[in-house]
């Protein structure tokens, strides 16, 4: 072999070596430098799961995680409120049927000596005198027809004869002994009642039995 071939056979072995791969080389803020490429190290999710994320990667992983908490708390908050109109509108709808149903509770309240007045008179008047009878009708339908008009808006007339004591209804004003009747039981009535819509307007005057001593 010439001089000549021995120095190309060892430019080439030169070459050669000069050609491998460098190794990476580790900087002191823990950048990886590759062929001269800078990649930050991976974050301990993207080392546990064995995935490398980029930086932006992250970030907006990061965004992500914010805007769904945010919008849970929205949601939340929506229901609430959702809630919260749901209960007022039932409350604003028993109101106005309270204030609906009980409307004419004072007009009825004064219409209620009116209705005394009249039974009052037809007491009064003798059924079997023809003189007084013209006025005895007259009275008579203008108390029909106030019960019916009273009866119509739910003003209910309470007449408890023979019927057994209760107090939320009636008041006892008198207490009678009696052997025909059960003791709590209303013999005279000296009042009505009425109520509306269930509710007393008025408790009917009664006298009650008791037994005998």
């Amino acid at each position: 072999m010439s001089i000549e071939q021995e120095d190309q056979l060892e430019e080439g072995q030169s070459k050669a070596a000069g050609s491998g791969a460098p190794e990476d080389v580790v900087a002191a803020d823990g950048v990886v430098a590759v062929e001269g490429t800078l990649v930050e190290e991976a974050s301990d999710e993207a080392v546990e799961t064995g995935e490398v994320l980029s930086p932006e990667i992250i970030a907006l992983r990061q965004q992500l995680d914010a805007a769904k908490a945010e919008l849970n708390q929205q949601q939340e908050d929506v229901l609430r409120e959702r809630a919260e109109m749901q209960n007022v509108r039932r409350r604003t709808q028993k109101e106005v049927e309270n204030a609906r149903r009980f409307a004419l509770e004072s007009f009825a309240n004064e219409l209620l000596p009116v209705v005394d007045g009249l039974e009052r008179g037809l007491e009064a008047v003798p059924a079997d005198d023809p003189q007084q009878q013209a006025a005895r009708e007259g009275m008579s339908l203008t108390l029909k027809m106030l019960l019916d008009v009273l009866s119509k808006n739910h003003v209910v007339e309470v007449n408890p004869v023979d019927e057994v004591f209760n107090p939320e209804l009636h008041q006892a004003m008198t207490a009678q002994p009696s052997d025909e009747v059960p003791p709590n039981t209303v013999l005279s009535v000296m009042q009505k009642g009425f109520t509306l819509n269930g509710r007393v307007l008025r408790p009917a005057l009664v006298a009650v039995s008791k037994k005998p001593a």
